[in-house]
């Protein structure tokens, strides 16, 4: 079974409200960094991705778990694993935790568009081959 990518980050005032955690949409800049990480460290970045394959990936569809929030200063990881491959979108899951503890937990389907018009466009065969090994049977939570 494949190990989920994971990157670090911290919260920062930024991120968060005006109750000390965690603004809960900043949970969502968390995750795309994570996903875009991931693709980079597989040889896959973004400007790559649309000058290479004249290709975007977009979040299609998410479904989140918000378990318990993240404050001011907390170190964080983010994981990102392939739940499914398909011919124009894939699927994965996305933990963000701190200390081992999961906080938030996501789904998310993402879908490739052509980065010019913004019509399905299926993902191209040596990044679908990539997704495909990188499938895990079930993601730690």
């Amino acid at each position: 079974m494949n190990a989920p990518f994971t990157h670090a980050c911290r919260v920062y005032w930024e991120d968060t409200d005006a109750g000390g955690v965690v603004y809960h949409a900043q949970y969502l800049a968390f995750m795309e960094r994570a996903r875009t990480e991931w693709l980079r460290a597989q040889g896959y970045g973004q400007e790559l991705l649309r000058a290479e394959y004249d290709l975007v990936f977009v979040v299609r569809e998410m479904r989140l778990d918000f378990r318990k929030p993240a404050r001011l200063d907390d170190a964080l990881k983010v994981s990102v694993a392939v739940r499914e491959c398909r011919h124009a979108s894939a699927v994965l899951d996305q933990v963000v935790e701190c200390d081992g503890r999961p906080l938030v937990e996501a789904q998310v389907r993402i879908a490739a568009l052509g980065a010019g018009d913004f019509k399905p466009k299926p993902i191209p065969p040596a990044l679908s081959a990539l997704f495909r090994s990188a499938l895990v049977a079930d993601v730690p939570r």
